[in-house]
Order: structure tokens, then sequence, then C-alpha cells
């Protein structure tokens, strides 16, 4: 079974070791089997594509895999680095929500 993640599609994250340490952008796949997450403008690799009928050959640059563990959540509130905890709400949600500040990330 795969594991289960705090991050997932559509959140907003940020580097925080390696080559691209520093750039933040949004979750565009997250690969839960390869415990990986594909960031975009993170990790820019070069790939020799072949053309088709749909589209063009050449060398195109596309975004790679980057490890769960060298990405975080972005503040909602202070858009720094924070911690992701659970909480339950009144009417009986389970939302995720930004250890630094409080602030709820689900919408």
């Amino acid at each position: 079974m795969a594991a289960k993640f705090k991050i997932k599609k559509g959140d907003r994250v940020v580097v925080t070791t390696g080559r691209d340490k520093g750039k933040s952008g949004e979750v565009l796949a997250v690969q839960r089997d390869r415990n990986r997450v594909v960031v975009q403008g993170v990790n820019l690799v070069k790939r020799h594509q072949k053309p088709s009928q749909t589209a063009q050959g050449g060398i195109i640059e596309k975004e790679a895999s980057v490890h769960i563990s060298n990405v975080a959540h972005i503040d909602p509130k202070t858009d720094q680095p924070t911690r992701v905890g659970y909480r339950l709400l009144d009417d009986g949600r389970k939302v995720r929500f930004a250890k630094g500040s409080g602030e709820v990330i689900d919408a």
C-alpha cells in the first residue's frame, strides 16, 4: 500500500535542499508509490523528443520529480515554510492546517 502524504496536488511548496533550494511552485503531481512530487518550474531537465503528428521534435525542458522529504508547505498567512497537521472542525470535517500560524490549508 502506498504511503499517505500531507502534500497534495495543487499545494504551494518550497524546495528545502538540493540544486533548486529556495525555489517554490505548485505541486503538479504526487507519485505516492515512489515518495516523490513534481513541482512546477523546479528540477528542470532536458529531454530529446522525437517528432510526432501532434508534437514537434527537438530538445524540450520539463520538470522531473523531487523527493517529498525535500519540499515543505508554504504557510498561506506568512509565506514561509511550515509543517502541516490535521484538525477536526466543529462541523466534523478533518482539515490540514499550518503549524506555524494555525491557518487552515484546505478551503
